[in-house]
Parts: C-alpha cells; structure tokens; sequence
C-alpha cells in the first residue's frame, strides 16, 4: 500500500493558531505570592472549585516546575486555613480521572484551622521522633 499526497489547487489548509503558552515564574515562592489571592476569592464564595478551574478561569502562570509544584499549593492553602477538602471531580483535561474538590473556609475560621493543623502536624512530627528514638 503506498501513500499518494493529494495535489492541492493553491487553496492551503490553515492550521489552528498554537495554544498561547502559559507563563512560568521563575521563582516558587513569588508564584504562590500571585496565585494566592485567586484561591482566596474562591474560597471566600463558599463554592466548591478545582486548582485547575480557578487556574484556567483567570489564565494564573504555571510555577517553576509545573508538573510537580501546582501539587504543593493546596497544601499551603491548607495549612492556612483558607480551604477545606469537599470531594472528588472529573478533571477538566482528562475526564477519566479524579481531582481533589475543594471549598473555603469561613473567614472567621481560618485562623483556628491554620493553628490546630499546625498543632496536628508538630504532634504528629514528635510522635514519628518517638517511634524513631524506640527503635
């Protein structure tokens, strides 16, 4: 089987135009600086929301290294007690596969969320000390 080109008339085909790349900061802790506040309005609407929906709904730039770092912000914004986890999704690039849901913390909150997780996470760092130091 062999593959004939079709010979055109002078009519081309136009390519859709590329995807306009997302910028990358090149500095971890200024990218959480900017994507912060986003977060921090979703959150405030008291409606569930995905990293990836708030992320593409206000085009925010990709961190320094983008498939290992988009991770770590939910877990900062965990440990400030600004969000909660709600659920699982579909995610919007792959519908087969779950993504964390989250939702906001009232503001009111947020400051004893942040402290008791700070605690949870120190008595959970002695305990492993413990076990570590009796074996």
């Amino acid at each position: 089987m062999s593959h004939v080109q079709p010979a055109f008339d002078g009519m081309h085909l136009e390519a859709p135009a590329p995807a306009v790349s997302r910028q990358i900061v090149d500095d971890y802790e200024a990218w959480v600086d900017e994507v912060t506040p986003y977060y921090v309005a979703a959150a405030d609407t008291g409606q569930p929301f995905t990293v990836d929906e708030i992320s593409r709904k206000h085009q925010l730039p990709d961190p320094p290294s983008p498939k290992s770092q988009w991770g770590g912000l939910p877990g900062r914004l965990l440990d400030a007690g600004i969000i909660r986890h709600h659920g699982y999704g579909q995610s919007a690039r792959c519908r087969r596969s779950l993504v964390h849901v989250w939702i906001g913390v009232p503001a009111h909150h947020r400051e004893a969320v942040a402290r008791r997780r700070s605690e949870d996470r120190k008595a959970k760092a002695a305990a492993r000390a413990a076990e570590r130091r009796a074996a």
